[in-house]
């Protein structure tokens, strides 16, 4: 799968509303319990692995997966054993 360039994808983040983009590294096997964010995301998986849940629902995203989450919603993340590298376009206030 060819993904965009950061810069493309930061691009099109920006001129979508986002006002934030970055890349977040995850190490192998790390967990993060039930949690909000104070912002809106939309991402893209671009390296390793993880699993997001949101409502009981668990999604597993490989590189090229995307997902997207409203600002305050609970959710989960557990990554894989290769940990993962996702870009992520923030939407604060």
């Amino acid at each position: 799968m060819n993904l965009p360039s950061f810069d493309e994808f930061k691009q099109t983040s920006l001129a979508a509303g986002f006002d934030e983009v970055l890349a977040r590294d995850w190490a192998p096997h790390t967990v993060l319990a039930t949690h909000t964010h104070p912002f809106a995301v939309q991402a893209v998986v671009t390296q390793g692995e993880m699993w997001l849940t949101v409502d009981g629902q668990t999604q597993h995203l490989l590189r090229g997966s995307t997902f997207e989450l409203a600002r305050d919603v609970p959710h989960d993340e557990r990554y894989g054993a290769e940990g993962a590298t996702y870009w992520v376009a923030r939407k604060n206030g």
